[in-house]
């Protein structure tokens, strides 16, 4: 068990930042006895450091991250029913039911990726005429 500064330098952000994270329900709360110090263990550094790179990667919004959790946390549960079943009835149900968390998924990385192709076709425009006034002036 760790304390949340040690947890903050191993993931690079601010106590405070895990414990924003914490009341806005991203994190789970470290175990905690009264007047001491949080303490937190490997899995809440994986999951901390898990959403930092995605709310890092994505750029996302601490609701779109928030919901993207939501989604995995969903299709995890899920796939513990799964493997819990014999029934092939209820495992085509527990897919069914993972489908629309994966779309919710989906949507929000397409989203980000059609930003980032936006952005790549605007700076391609305007490296062509930055090349295009280069020639001119260079005639």
């Amino acid at each position: 068990m760790i304390r949340i500064g040690e947890v903050a330098e191993r993931v690079g952000v601010t106590p405070r930042t895990i414990r924003y994270y914490e009341e806005i329900g991203l994190l789970p709360g470290g175990s905690r006895i009264k007047g001491a110090h949080r303490l937190y263990d490997d899995d809440d550094v994986e999951r901390l450091a898990e959403l930092t790179r995605l709310r890092d990667l994505l750029n996302l919004s601490l609701d779109e991250l928030k919901e993207l959790v939501e989604a995995e946390e969903a299709r995890a549960a899920l796939r513990r029913r799964l493997t819990q079943t014999d029934s092939d009835e209820e495992r085509v149900e527990i897919i069914e039911a993972a489908l629309p968390h994966i779309d919710r998924q989906l949507a929000l990385v397409r989203r980000q990726k059609r930003e980032l192709e936006k952005l790549e076709s605007e700076l391609v425009e305007k490296r062509k005429r930055g090349l295009r006034s280069l020639r001119e002036l260079s005639r």
